[in-house]
């Protein structure tokens, strides 16, 4: 089968920084199903992962944890799924990628694709929509309200992957307002559009813009990117006994300045469950067949926002470029072989 990979860690504009191959189809057993790739979608994950893992055996490391597809095939042990059935999910961080024609994946962290959507369409929200509401109501709880602060979540790159559907999960399942930062005039219109009810700009000073909204200090804020950049200023706008989280992967972090308002840190990692083998494991299949029925329903949409033509070397290495510019908006999807 046809699948796109690397041979060896190093920056995107190589020209073999990841190259074309054929490998061997692989065969369900257990609760996996083999599940036949129409769509992906790439995210900050495989461009750190190229850089830093090097590829273990002779043949090269796929990456690749958004997926659209029918199953083909399924394990023994398979109770959810059959031959045919359409599906989405972002599979695991310590599995082979879904950047091949046929992909393994666990039938626990698999939903049914939204019937609304196209492939490609599908294929950007997996990763992003798992990450967000795992961060907002398994993290940080954000319906449960903090005692006297403003009934707002601040996000912090609130046009990104993550951050775009962030925006919508809040609209749709929470009474909160939100506030997104932006800095740029497309990113600024795209994150109203998704719903924002404040855009900030993250190049300036946040905590006097929260001040200047006039509706107090929010209770949640989520940061999605560059988060050892902003801590104290975080820490200043945050109501006391707030709730923060974050995603990236600062290279250093202090969170002393939280310690006098009792802020409570949580990260989050979308691939936690499935790398542990958590006894909630399935919690996952639940929440996208769930952002599949808010999709549905029209409650929220697809954040892809470019489709970059069929999954090969070349078009993911514009995708990985794109993303490490750090200047991408919405996600960026390919389809088809």
């Amino acid at each position: 089968m046809k699948a796109v990979g690397y041979k060896a860690t190093g920056p995107i504009d190589r020209e073999d920084a990841l190259i074309d191959f054929e490998m061997e189809k692989p065969t369900p057993r257990g609760r996996d199903l083999l599940v036949q790739v129409a769509a992906i979608s790439v995210n900050p994950v495989d461009t750190k992962i190229r850089v830093r893992r090097e590829p273990e055996g002779n043949e090269p490391a796929v990456l690749g944890w958004d997926a659209v597809g029918e199953v083909i095939a399924v394990g023994d042990d398979v109770t959810g799924f059959k031959p045919g059935d359409q599906v989405w999910y972002a599979g695991a961080i310590d599995r082979p990628g879904a950047n091949a024609e046929f992909h393994l994946v666990d039938e626990r962290i698999v939903g049914r694709k939204p019937a609304s959507a196209s492939n490609a369409e599908a294929a950007a929200l997996p990763l992003t929509a798992l990450t967000a509401y795992e961060m907002l109501f398994d993290r940080l709880r954000v319906n449960d309200p903090v005692p006297g602060a403003a009934p707002a979540a601040l996000i912090i790159g609130g046009s990104g992957g993550v951050g775009s559907i962030t925006i919508q999960l809040l609209r749709a399942k929470t009474g909160l307002k939100v506030i997104a930062t932006a800095s740029r005039p497309e990113t600024k219109e795209w994150v109203t559009k998704l719903g924002a009810h404040h855009v900030i700009d993250h190049s300036q000073p946040l905590a006097a813009q929260i001040e200047q909204l006039g509706s107090g200090q929010p209770g949640f804020v989520f940061s999605t990117t560059h988060t050892d950049q902003y801590v104290e200023q975080i820490a200043e706008l945050i109501a006391p006994q707030g709730r923060f989280g974050l995603i990236d992967d600062p290279a250093n972090l202090t969170i002393m300045p939280f310690k006098t308002k009792s802020v409570s840190v949580h990260w989050e990692l979308m691939y936690t469950r499935s790398l542990f083998q958590t006894p909630d494991m399935a919690r996952q299949g639940e929440i996208l067949n769930e952002v599949a029925t808010l999709l549905d329903t029209g409650k929220i949409r697809s954040t892809a926002t470019e489709t970059l033509g069929t999954i090969n070397a070349e078009n993911l290495m514009r995708a990985h470029a794109i993303l490490e510019s750090n200047k991408a908006r919405g996600k960026l999807v390919l389809e088809g072989f």
